[in-house]
């Protein structure tokens, strides 16, 4: 979705990194420096924050052009790449995996520094594994400048990185894609294909997530991605395969004032199809009438998804053991226009991100329980903006 959890991350970071970054303290990486920001500002309060002159804005529908738009876009404020997936090894062993990168603008043109530690751009990555049969979640973070090769996005090959978390392009058409990370004792190496070719999403991949213009992000998936590799925990190694999903959105945008967070359901069917739905919560509980979906088919042609033709019931909730924070974690998710009537379920309900800023995000399975096609199939959900400040900074 448009502005989730990953632009939560880098949003509350960088509103109170910005100005240490870009006046040259030196605050690099969380591994190295002994200074982990915390973020103290609300989900809204992040978002609504930053200067925008000087930076390109998305208001109009956009042709993409592959593989030169995997690579970044500076002329935005904001940028990410944004990869989830759902993996089994041969005996049946089930795991999920996050891997993000968000680039951050802290101004809209180069500023000249004496020192070859200054930068105008930061970058902040989130890496999650979930382990079903092991019943452990595992996320971590990191937040370094653009500068000394620490982090960075390039096109030719593509490649964007933080430290040692990478993914890369090969080939070039930068595809199929590496991704490598390493954190404490859990590891992931993957490559990804690609079953389908890239889905814009809103309107010609435009987009909107409120009223003002402007207020929107350039939004494409790679959704059905075939992955191979490998899952380390601790001291064993599982070879792995299943789906990935990919999702790169660039924007200089922000929350409305009365929006507070949104549910985003990215779903991969076994007949072949795949729908992402992204839910706008405004302050009064009511879901924002610029909340929009995509609906795949099996050979690749789409359908957008407004509110009116979707129907998602929540029916049941998780409590946060780290402070009670109440999330939802069963969805009844039904479009009977396409006959789709789907349960979606986590695989382990204790799935939440205690970063940066907290938010849930997991591996769900899906199973279809009313009348129809009986579909199956696995995906990811994100909730953000029910969570306060972080409880393990």
């Amino acid at each position: 979705m448009g502005i989730r959890g990953r632009l939560v991350g880098v949003l509350a970071l960088l509103g109170l990194a910005g100005s240490a970054l870009g006046g040259g303290a030196y605050v690099l990486s969380r591994h190295q420096a002994p200074v982990r920001l915390q973020a103290t500002l609300s989900l809204a309060e992040a978002l609504e924050g930053g200067e925008t002159t000087g930076f390109a804005r998305a208001q109009v529908p956009r042709a993409f052009s592959f593989p030169a738009d995997h690579g970044p876009h500076p002329e935005y404020r904001t940028e990410w790449w944004y990869y989830t997936g759902n993996l089994d090894t041969a005996g049946g062993r089930h795991f999920g995996f996050q891997l993000t990168f968000f680039r951050r603008a802290l101004a809209s043109r180069p500023v000249a520094r004496g020192s070859e530690w200054g930068a105008t751009q930061v970058y902040v990555a989130h890496f999650a594994v979930t382990d079903v049969a092991g019943g452990r979640f595992y996320a971590g973070d990191r937040v370094s400048r653009g500068a000394m090769g620490l982090a960075g996005a390039a096109l030719a090959p593509f490649r964007v990185w933080l430290e040692e978390w990478s993914a890369e392009g090969r080939g070039r058409a930068a595809v199929p894609m590496r991704l490598v990370a390493v954190d404490a004792d859990v590891a992931i190496d993957l490559t990804l294909e690609s079953a389908k070719p890239p889905v814009s999403h809103g309107d010609r991949g435009l987009s909107q997530k409120g009223a003002a213009p402007g207020n929107a992000s350039y939004y494409y998936s790679l959704s059905r991605m075939p992955t191979s590799g490998t899952i380390r925990i601790g001291a064993e190694t599982w070879e792995v395969r299943g789906l990935s999903w990919m999702d790169r959105e660039w924007s200089t945008s922000a929350l409305d004032r009365d929006q507070v967070g949104w549910d985003w359901f990215a779903l991969q069917l076994s007949d072949g199809r795949e729908v992402m739905v992204y839910q706008l919560r405004r302050r009064d509980g009511s879901v924002d009438p610029v909340s929009r979906g995509t609906l795949v088919r099996a050979d690749g042609s789409t359908r957008s998804l407004a509110p009116e033709v979707l129907q998602i019931d929540v029916l049941g909730h998780w409590a946060s053991p780290r402070d009670g924070t109440r999330y939802p974690s069963r969805w009844r998710f039904r479009v009977p226009s396409e006959q789709l009537d789907l349960e979606i379920a986590p695989y382990l309900a204790d799935q939440e991100l205690d970063v940066a800023v907290r938010y849930w995000e997991g591996a769900v399975r899906v199973r279809a329980i009313g009348s129809g096609a009986a579909v199956a199939g696995s995906g990811y959900v994100e909730l953000t903006g029910y969570a306060g400040p972080p409880l393990s900074n």
